[in-house]
């Protein structure tokens, strides 16, 4: 509220219900603006941040008790805990908001709103300003510009404070140990969705959602990637490629593991996943406060073009090869993305059309990666190679420190692991 200023108000709605086919519901998830400023888990609401207001500055519109809809879907917070469980200075019943909104934002010069995010909502935001724009002439002030919430929550939303720390180290903690559940249970012979069967059972038994679909891509799958269709059996002497991550209190994980199938990496497997690691780490090394957000990127690139140098794949002189960017069809993918409250969270990754600097509190991933799919540019020992390690890392004052750096990730520790499984 401060920084929108007391000329202003700001209206968030909560994430509708949505359905998955017919009347059946996907489970309900809170939108993220809201989530962040509320914490209020419940659909048919409406936030609203009315600067100044002497009566009440954070006012929510709930669903009012009902009885009979409680009994099929359970019990409502209601106007009386929007204020007692969740803060709000002041609640109304949802059915009122076309009576009291407008009224809230006449006479304020801007709209923070998150025009488009919820299609549904904008005709009924633009319905009481243009009715306002109506009646001016009797008196009416309505506001002049709407902006996007997005421009102040998004920054924010960058700097996680120790609370959203600690519910980033507990998705991190839920995701490593499905992620060494998966390790001990990928075998030959086993199908790719059996693995996704374990991850999910370590999310759940911990009460926390898959924070995206996982990526569960063995032998040439690991080459695709997004892969989804987790239908394969695994074999012998193949890399499985695991991207899995968990949601929990709606803050996200997000962990890349590469494993050998069977337990041991062949020499050639070994090779490239040795590389990535290099790659991974002098990344990680350049996750400090006063670079800036493309470093570690460049600092990925580099070691991966020179382990393709030394794996036969590329050839050339370093910095020719890095200025054509020779290593684009096996690495197409930027190093990481920020980590929040969304899996790809909100912040800008340049200002003023240059690189963000990176400051404490920020939480990002780093993951790079080799692709090798059968070519005649590549040694017919590496085809179908795909090799990703990805960890989350948080912005400090000193070094960067590596939130999910418990699990696994050189080839030793990893084949140790599953070979005592």
């Amino acid at each position: 509220m401060r920084m929108i200023g007391k000329d202003a108000i700001a209206v968030l709605p909560a994430a509708p219900v949505r359905h998955r086919n017919g009347d059946i519901e996907y489970a309900y998830r809170q939108d993220s603006q809201f989530h962040y400023l509320c914490g209020f888990p419940e659909p048919e609401a409406v936030a609203v941040l009315v600067p100044g207001r002497a009566q009440a500055e954070y006012l929510l519109f709930v669903r009012e008790h009902d009885a009979e809809r409680e009994a099929w879907d359970g019990a409502w917070a209601g106007t009386d805990g929007a204020v007692e469980r969740y803060g709000a200075d002041d609640a109304f019943p949802i059915a009122d908001i076309d009576e009291i909104l407008p009224g809230l934002m006449e006479s304020r010069a801007r709209i923070y709103y998150s025009m488009g995010r919820h299609p549904e909502f904008d005709p009924r935001m633009l319905g009481w300003v243009n009715a306002m724009r109506m009646h001016a002439r009797q008196g009416a002030m309505p506001p002049q510009e709407f902006v996007s919430l997005g421009h102040v929550l998004d920054d924010m939303r960058l700097y996680k404070s120790r609370a959203e720390q600690l519910c980033i180290r507990r998705a991190a903690a839920i995701a490593m140990q499905a992620h060494r559940r998966a390790m001990r249970f990928a075998q030959p012979g086993r199908m790719e969705y059996e693995v996704l069967a374990e991850v999910v059972h370590e999310f759940r038994v911990h009460d926390a959602e898959l924070a995206y679909q996982p990526i569960v891509a063995s032998g040439p799958n690991a080459c695709i990637l997004h892969y989804r269709e987790r239908r394969r059996r695994m074999g012998e002497r193949e890399l499985l490629l695991l991207d899995a991550g968990c949601e929990h209190d709606c803050y996200a994980s997000d962990i890349t593991r590469t494993l050998p199938i069977g337990g041991r990496f062949t020499s050639a497997q070994r090779a490239v996943y040795e590389v990535v690691l290099e790659a991974q780490l002098a990344a990680i090394d350049k996750v400090r406060a006063g670079n800036h957000w493309n470093e570690p990127h460049e600092a990925a690139v580099r070691v991966i073009t020179q382990g393709l140098v030394r794996l036969g794949v590329l050839r050339g002189a370093l910095q020719r090869l890095l200025r054509e960017q020779a290593y684009r069809p096996f690495f197409g993918h930027r190093t990481g993305h920020w980590l929040g409250i969304d899996v790809h969270d909100a912040g800008d990754y340049k200002v003023g059309g240059e690189w963000r600097v990176l400051e404490p509190g920020m939480v990002l991933t780093v993951e790079p990666g080799i692709y090798l799919r059968p070519s005649p540019r590549v040694p017919q020992a590496l085809w179908n190679i795909g090799v990703r390690i990805e960890d989350e890392v948080l912005v400090t004052r000193a070094q960067p420190e590596v939130l999910t750096a418990a699990l696994e990730r050189t080839p030793e520790a990893i084949e140790r692991l599953m070979q005592a499984a």
